[in-house]
């Protein structure tokens, strides 16, 4: 590394205790920064393992409220951990846990989507699997007693998320489901699995299943009949949300509004790529021509990994000769076919010793054989290089500067998800979408983002419908499901099975959707500003740096660490 190594400071003490508290809590957090320490257990999903979580977060801010911070580095640390530590606290007094399901980021995915990062190389790797699933049924116990408590207490999701999560269950344990799939090709690098533990894995997958199953029947005959029949979770528990997946207080109103702007740009935006395509072509007309081009288009999952790679490599090897400086350790990347099937493509970064590597997931729908790289080249640029991998990777490297906290836990959705869309548009600017056709898929998901900003503070908050749309679903007034899932259809041009599960996603994710798009207008607010202070000293390349050396952090404290 180039820079000095920075004394540890009383600040990162502070911060470096939080790491280690969140991952005894959060056996599954610890997994995924690459705490192997706990990887043969879960956390207590029960209520009472959620009090002990909110007072340890109560505890560190006490210690950190008293600490003073000797240096820049420690200032951001202290304002940011700061801010994670009182929010936390703030969701945990506003019972946020007891109704905590949805399509795809709560205990019921959680639970068993940690197995995915699980090292199998070994016969011990298969043991620690093993002791881990046999902890699962405690897990979805707890899990179950504080979904009851939310009962018992009104505080529930809404009923279409408890149905959709049913159907995910009879996905993971169906007799080709996820677990039995997942313990019958079990094999350690040299060689078979002793008989005894061979055994015991099938036996635990057997008690995940049962357990899973048994979340289901809860879920069907004790949550479905008590859930809301109201998607929206209103101003009050949305703002806190924002907050949450910003690390910003933002304007609603003020966002929504910018949100219809900003997706009748990219509308505009594309239908002048569209005419590029086939001249004179509607947006609808030059998909049509691409979806019929096989050059576009790829055959298979096989394909499909081997072209994510090759696009990924050639952006590392590219940009890390001319635009950025790319460590060693992080110019490794693997794209990986998710081993579910539930849609969506993501992320996950590298363990702090890179071991693992960062690794971008495709998660394929069952059924769904082809791809269109058209669509799909800008996605490689969002989760690798130079966005979610260059982001995330850097700051795991940057050892000599950074807490475990900055480098491992810290940021937003707003900031990584922002800084994603910005790297989008970069290589946009940096000739990477020369093709109209990249260019058009980039807008695509640009205009995607744009529209979940309008869908998802609309249905949230019960706004009223906006005038131009008003045309789409049934006579309401008002922002719905059925009309959200119409505004959808319109503006996203992609299978329906896709735009469902987007859309049934942010009906119960609130906040999380809408962090990209305007994590995106962050940065670039952020950015303009810094170039306007620096005038004729302005480089691109020395603020990319300078922002991303900062690690993961929330937006505002971006903006004040970047422009005090």
């Amino acid at each position: 590394m180039t820079e000095s190594e920075r004394q540890l400071t009383p600040v990162d003490t502070i911060a470096e205790a939080w790491v280690d508290d969140v991952a005894e809590l959060f056996p599954t957090i610890a997994t995924y920064i690459g705490r192997v320490e706990y990887n043969d257990r879960y956390g207590d999903y029960s209520p009472a393992g959620a009090d002990a979580a909110a007072e340890r977060a109560r505890a560190r801010l006490r210690e950190l409220r008293a600490a003073t911070p000797v240096d820049a580095v420690d200032e951001v640390t202290k304002q940011d951990l700061t801010r994670e530590l009182e929010l936390s606290v703030e969701v945990h007094e506003a019972r946020v846990h007891l109704r905590d399901l949805n399509v795809i980021a709560s205990p019921a995915q959680d639970i068993r989507s940690v197995l995915d990062l699980m090292p199998t190389a070994t016969a011990q790797d298969w043991e620690v699997i093993s002791a881990r699933l046999r902890a699962l049924p405690s897990a979805i116990g707890g899990y179950i007693e504080t979904l009851r408590h939310g009962i018992d207490a009104g505080i529930v999701p809404a009923r279409r998320q408890v149905g959709e999560v049913i159907t995910q269950i009879a996905r993971y344990t169906a007799d080709d489901g996820f677990f039995a799939g997942f313990v019958s090709e079990a094999a350690p690098d040299e060689g078979q699995l002793p008989a005894s533990l061979a055994r015991a894995l099938l036996d635990a997958a057997s008690g995940a299943r049962v357990a899973y199953d048994q979340l289901a029947d809860f879920l069907r005959s004790e949550l479905a009949p008590a859930a809301s029949d109201h998607d929206g979770v209103g101003r009050e528990l949305y703002g806190l949300f924002s907050r949450q997946f910003l690390g910003a207080q933002i304007d609603l109103d003020e966002t929504y509004e910018w949100g219809l702007e900003e997706l009748a740009r990219m509308i505009a935006e594309q239908e002048a790529v569209a005419r590029e395509i086939v001249p004179g072509a509607s947006v609808e007309e030059a998909i049509a021509f691409l979806e019929s081009d096989a050059a576009h288009r790829l055959h298979g999952t096989d394909a499909l990994q081997r072209w994510m790679q090759q696009a990924a490599d050639r952006a590392v090897a590219d940009l890390g000769a001319t635009h950025f400086d790319i460590p060693e350790p992080v110019r490794r990347i693997e794209c990986m076919i998710a081993p579910t099937q539930e849609g969506g493509i993501y992320y996950t970064g590298p363990t702090d010793d890179f071991s693992r590597p960062g690794r971008m997931w495709w998660s394929v729908p069952e059924g769904v054989e082809d791809f269109e790289t058209w669509r799909e080249l800008t996605t490689v640029y969002h989760e690798g290089v130079p966005g979610h991998h260059l982001q995330i990777a850097q700051a795991v490297y940057n050892r000599s500067q950074l807490n475990s906290w900055r480098r491992l836990l810290a940021g937003t959705s707003g900031h990584a998800e922002g800084w994603a869309l910005y790297a989008e548009r970069l290589m946009e600017q940096l000739g990477y979408l020369e093709d109209p056709a990249d260019r058009l898929g980039m807008l695509d998901g640009q205009r995607m983002r744009a529209a979940r900003v309008v869908l998802d503070i609309g249905v949230h908050l019960g706004k009223p419908r906006p005038a131009g749309w008003m045309h789409l679903g049934d006579d309401g007034a008002r922002w719905d499901a059925g009309f959200a899932l119409e505004f959808m259809r319109r503006n996203v041009n992609m299978s329906d099975a896709f735009v469902q599960f987007e859309v049934n996603r942010y009906l119960g994710w609130p906040g999380q959707a809408p962090s990209y798009k305007v994590g995106q207008r962050i940065w670039q607010e952020v950015h303009d500003e810094y170039a306007a202070r620096q005038g004729a000293k302005f480089s691109e390349k020395a603020f990319h740096k300078k922002a991303l050396d900062l690690g993961g952090v929330g937006l505002d404290t971006l903006r004040s660490a970047l422009l005090a």
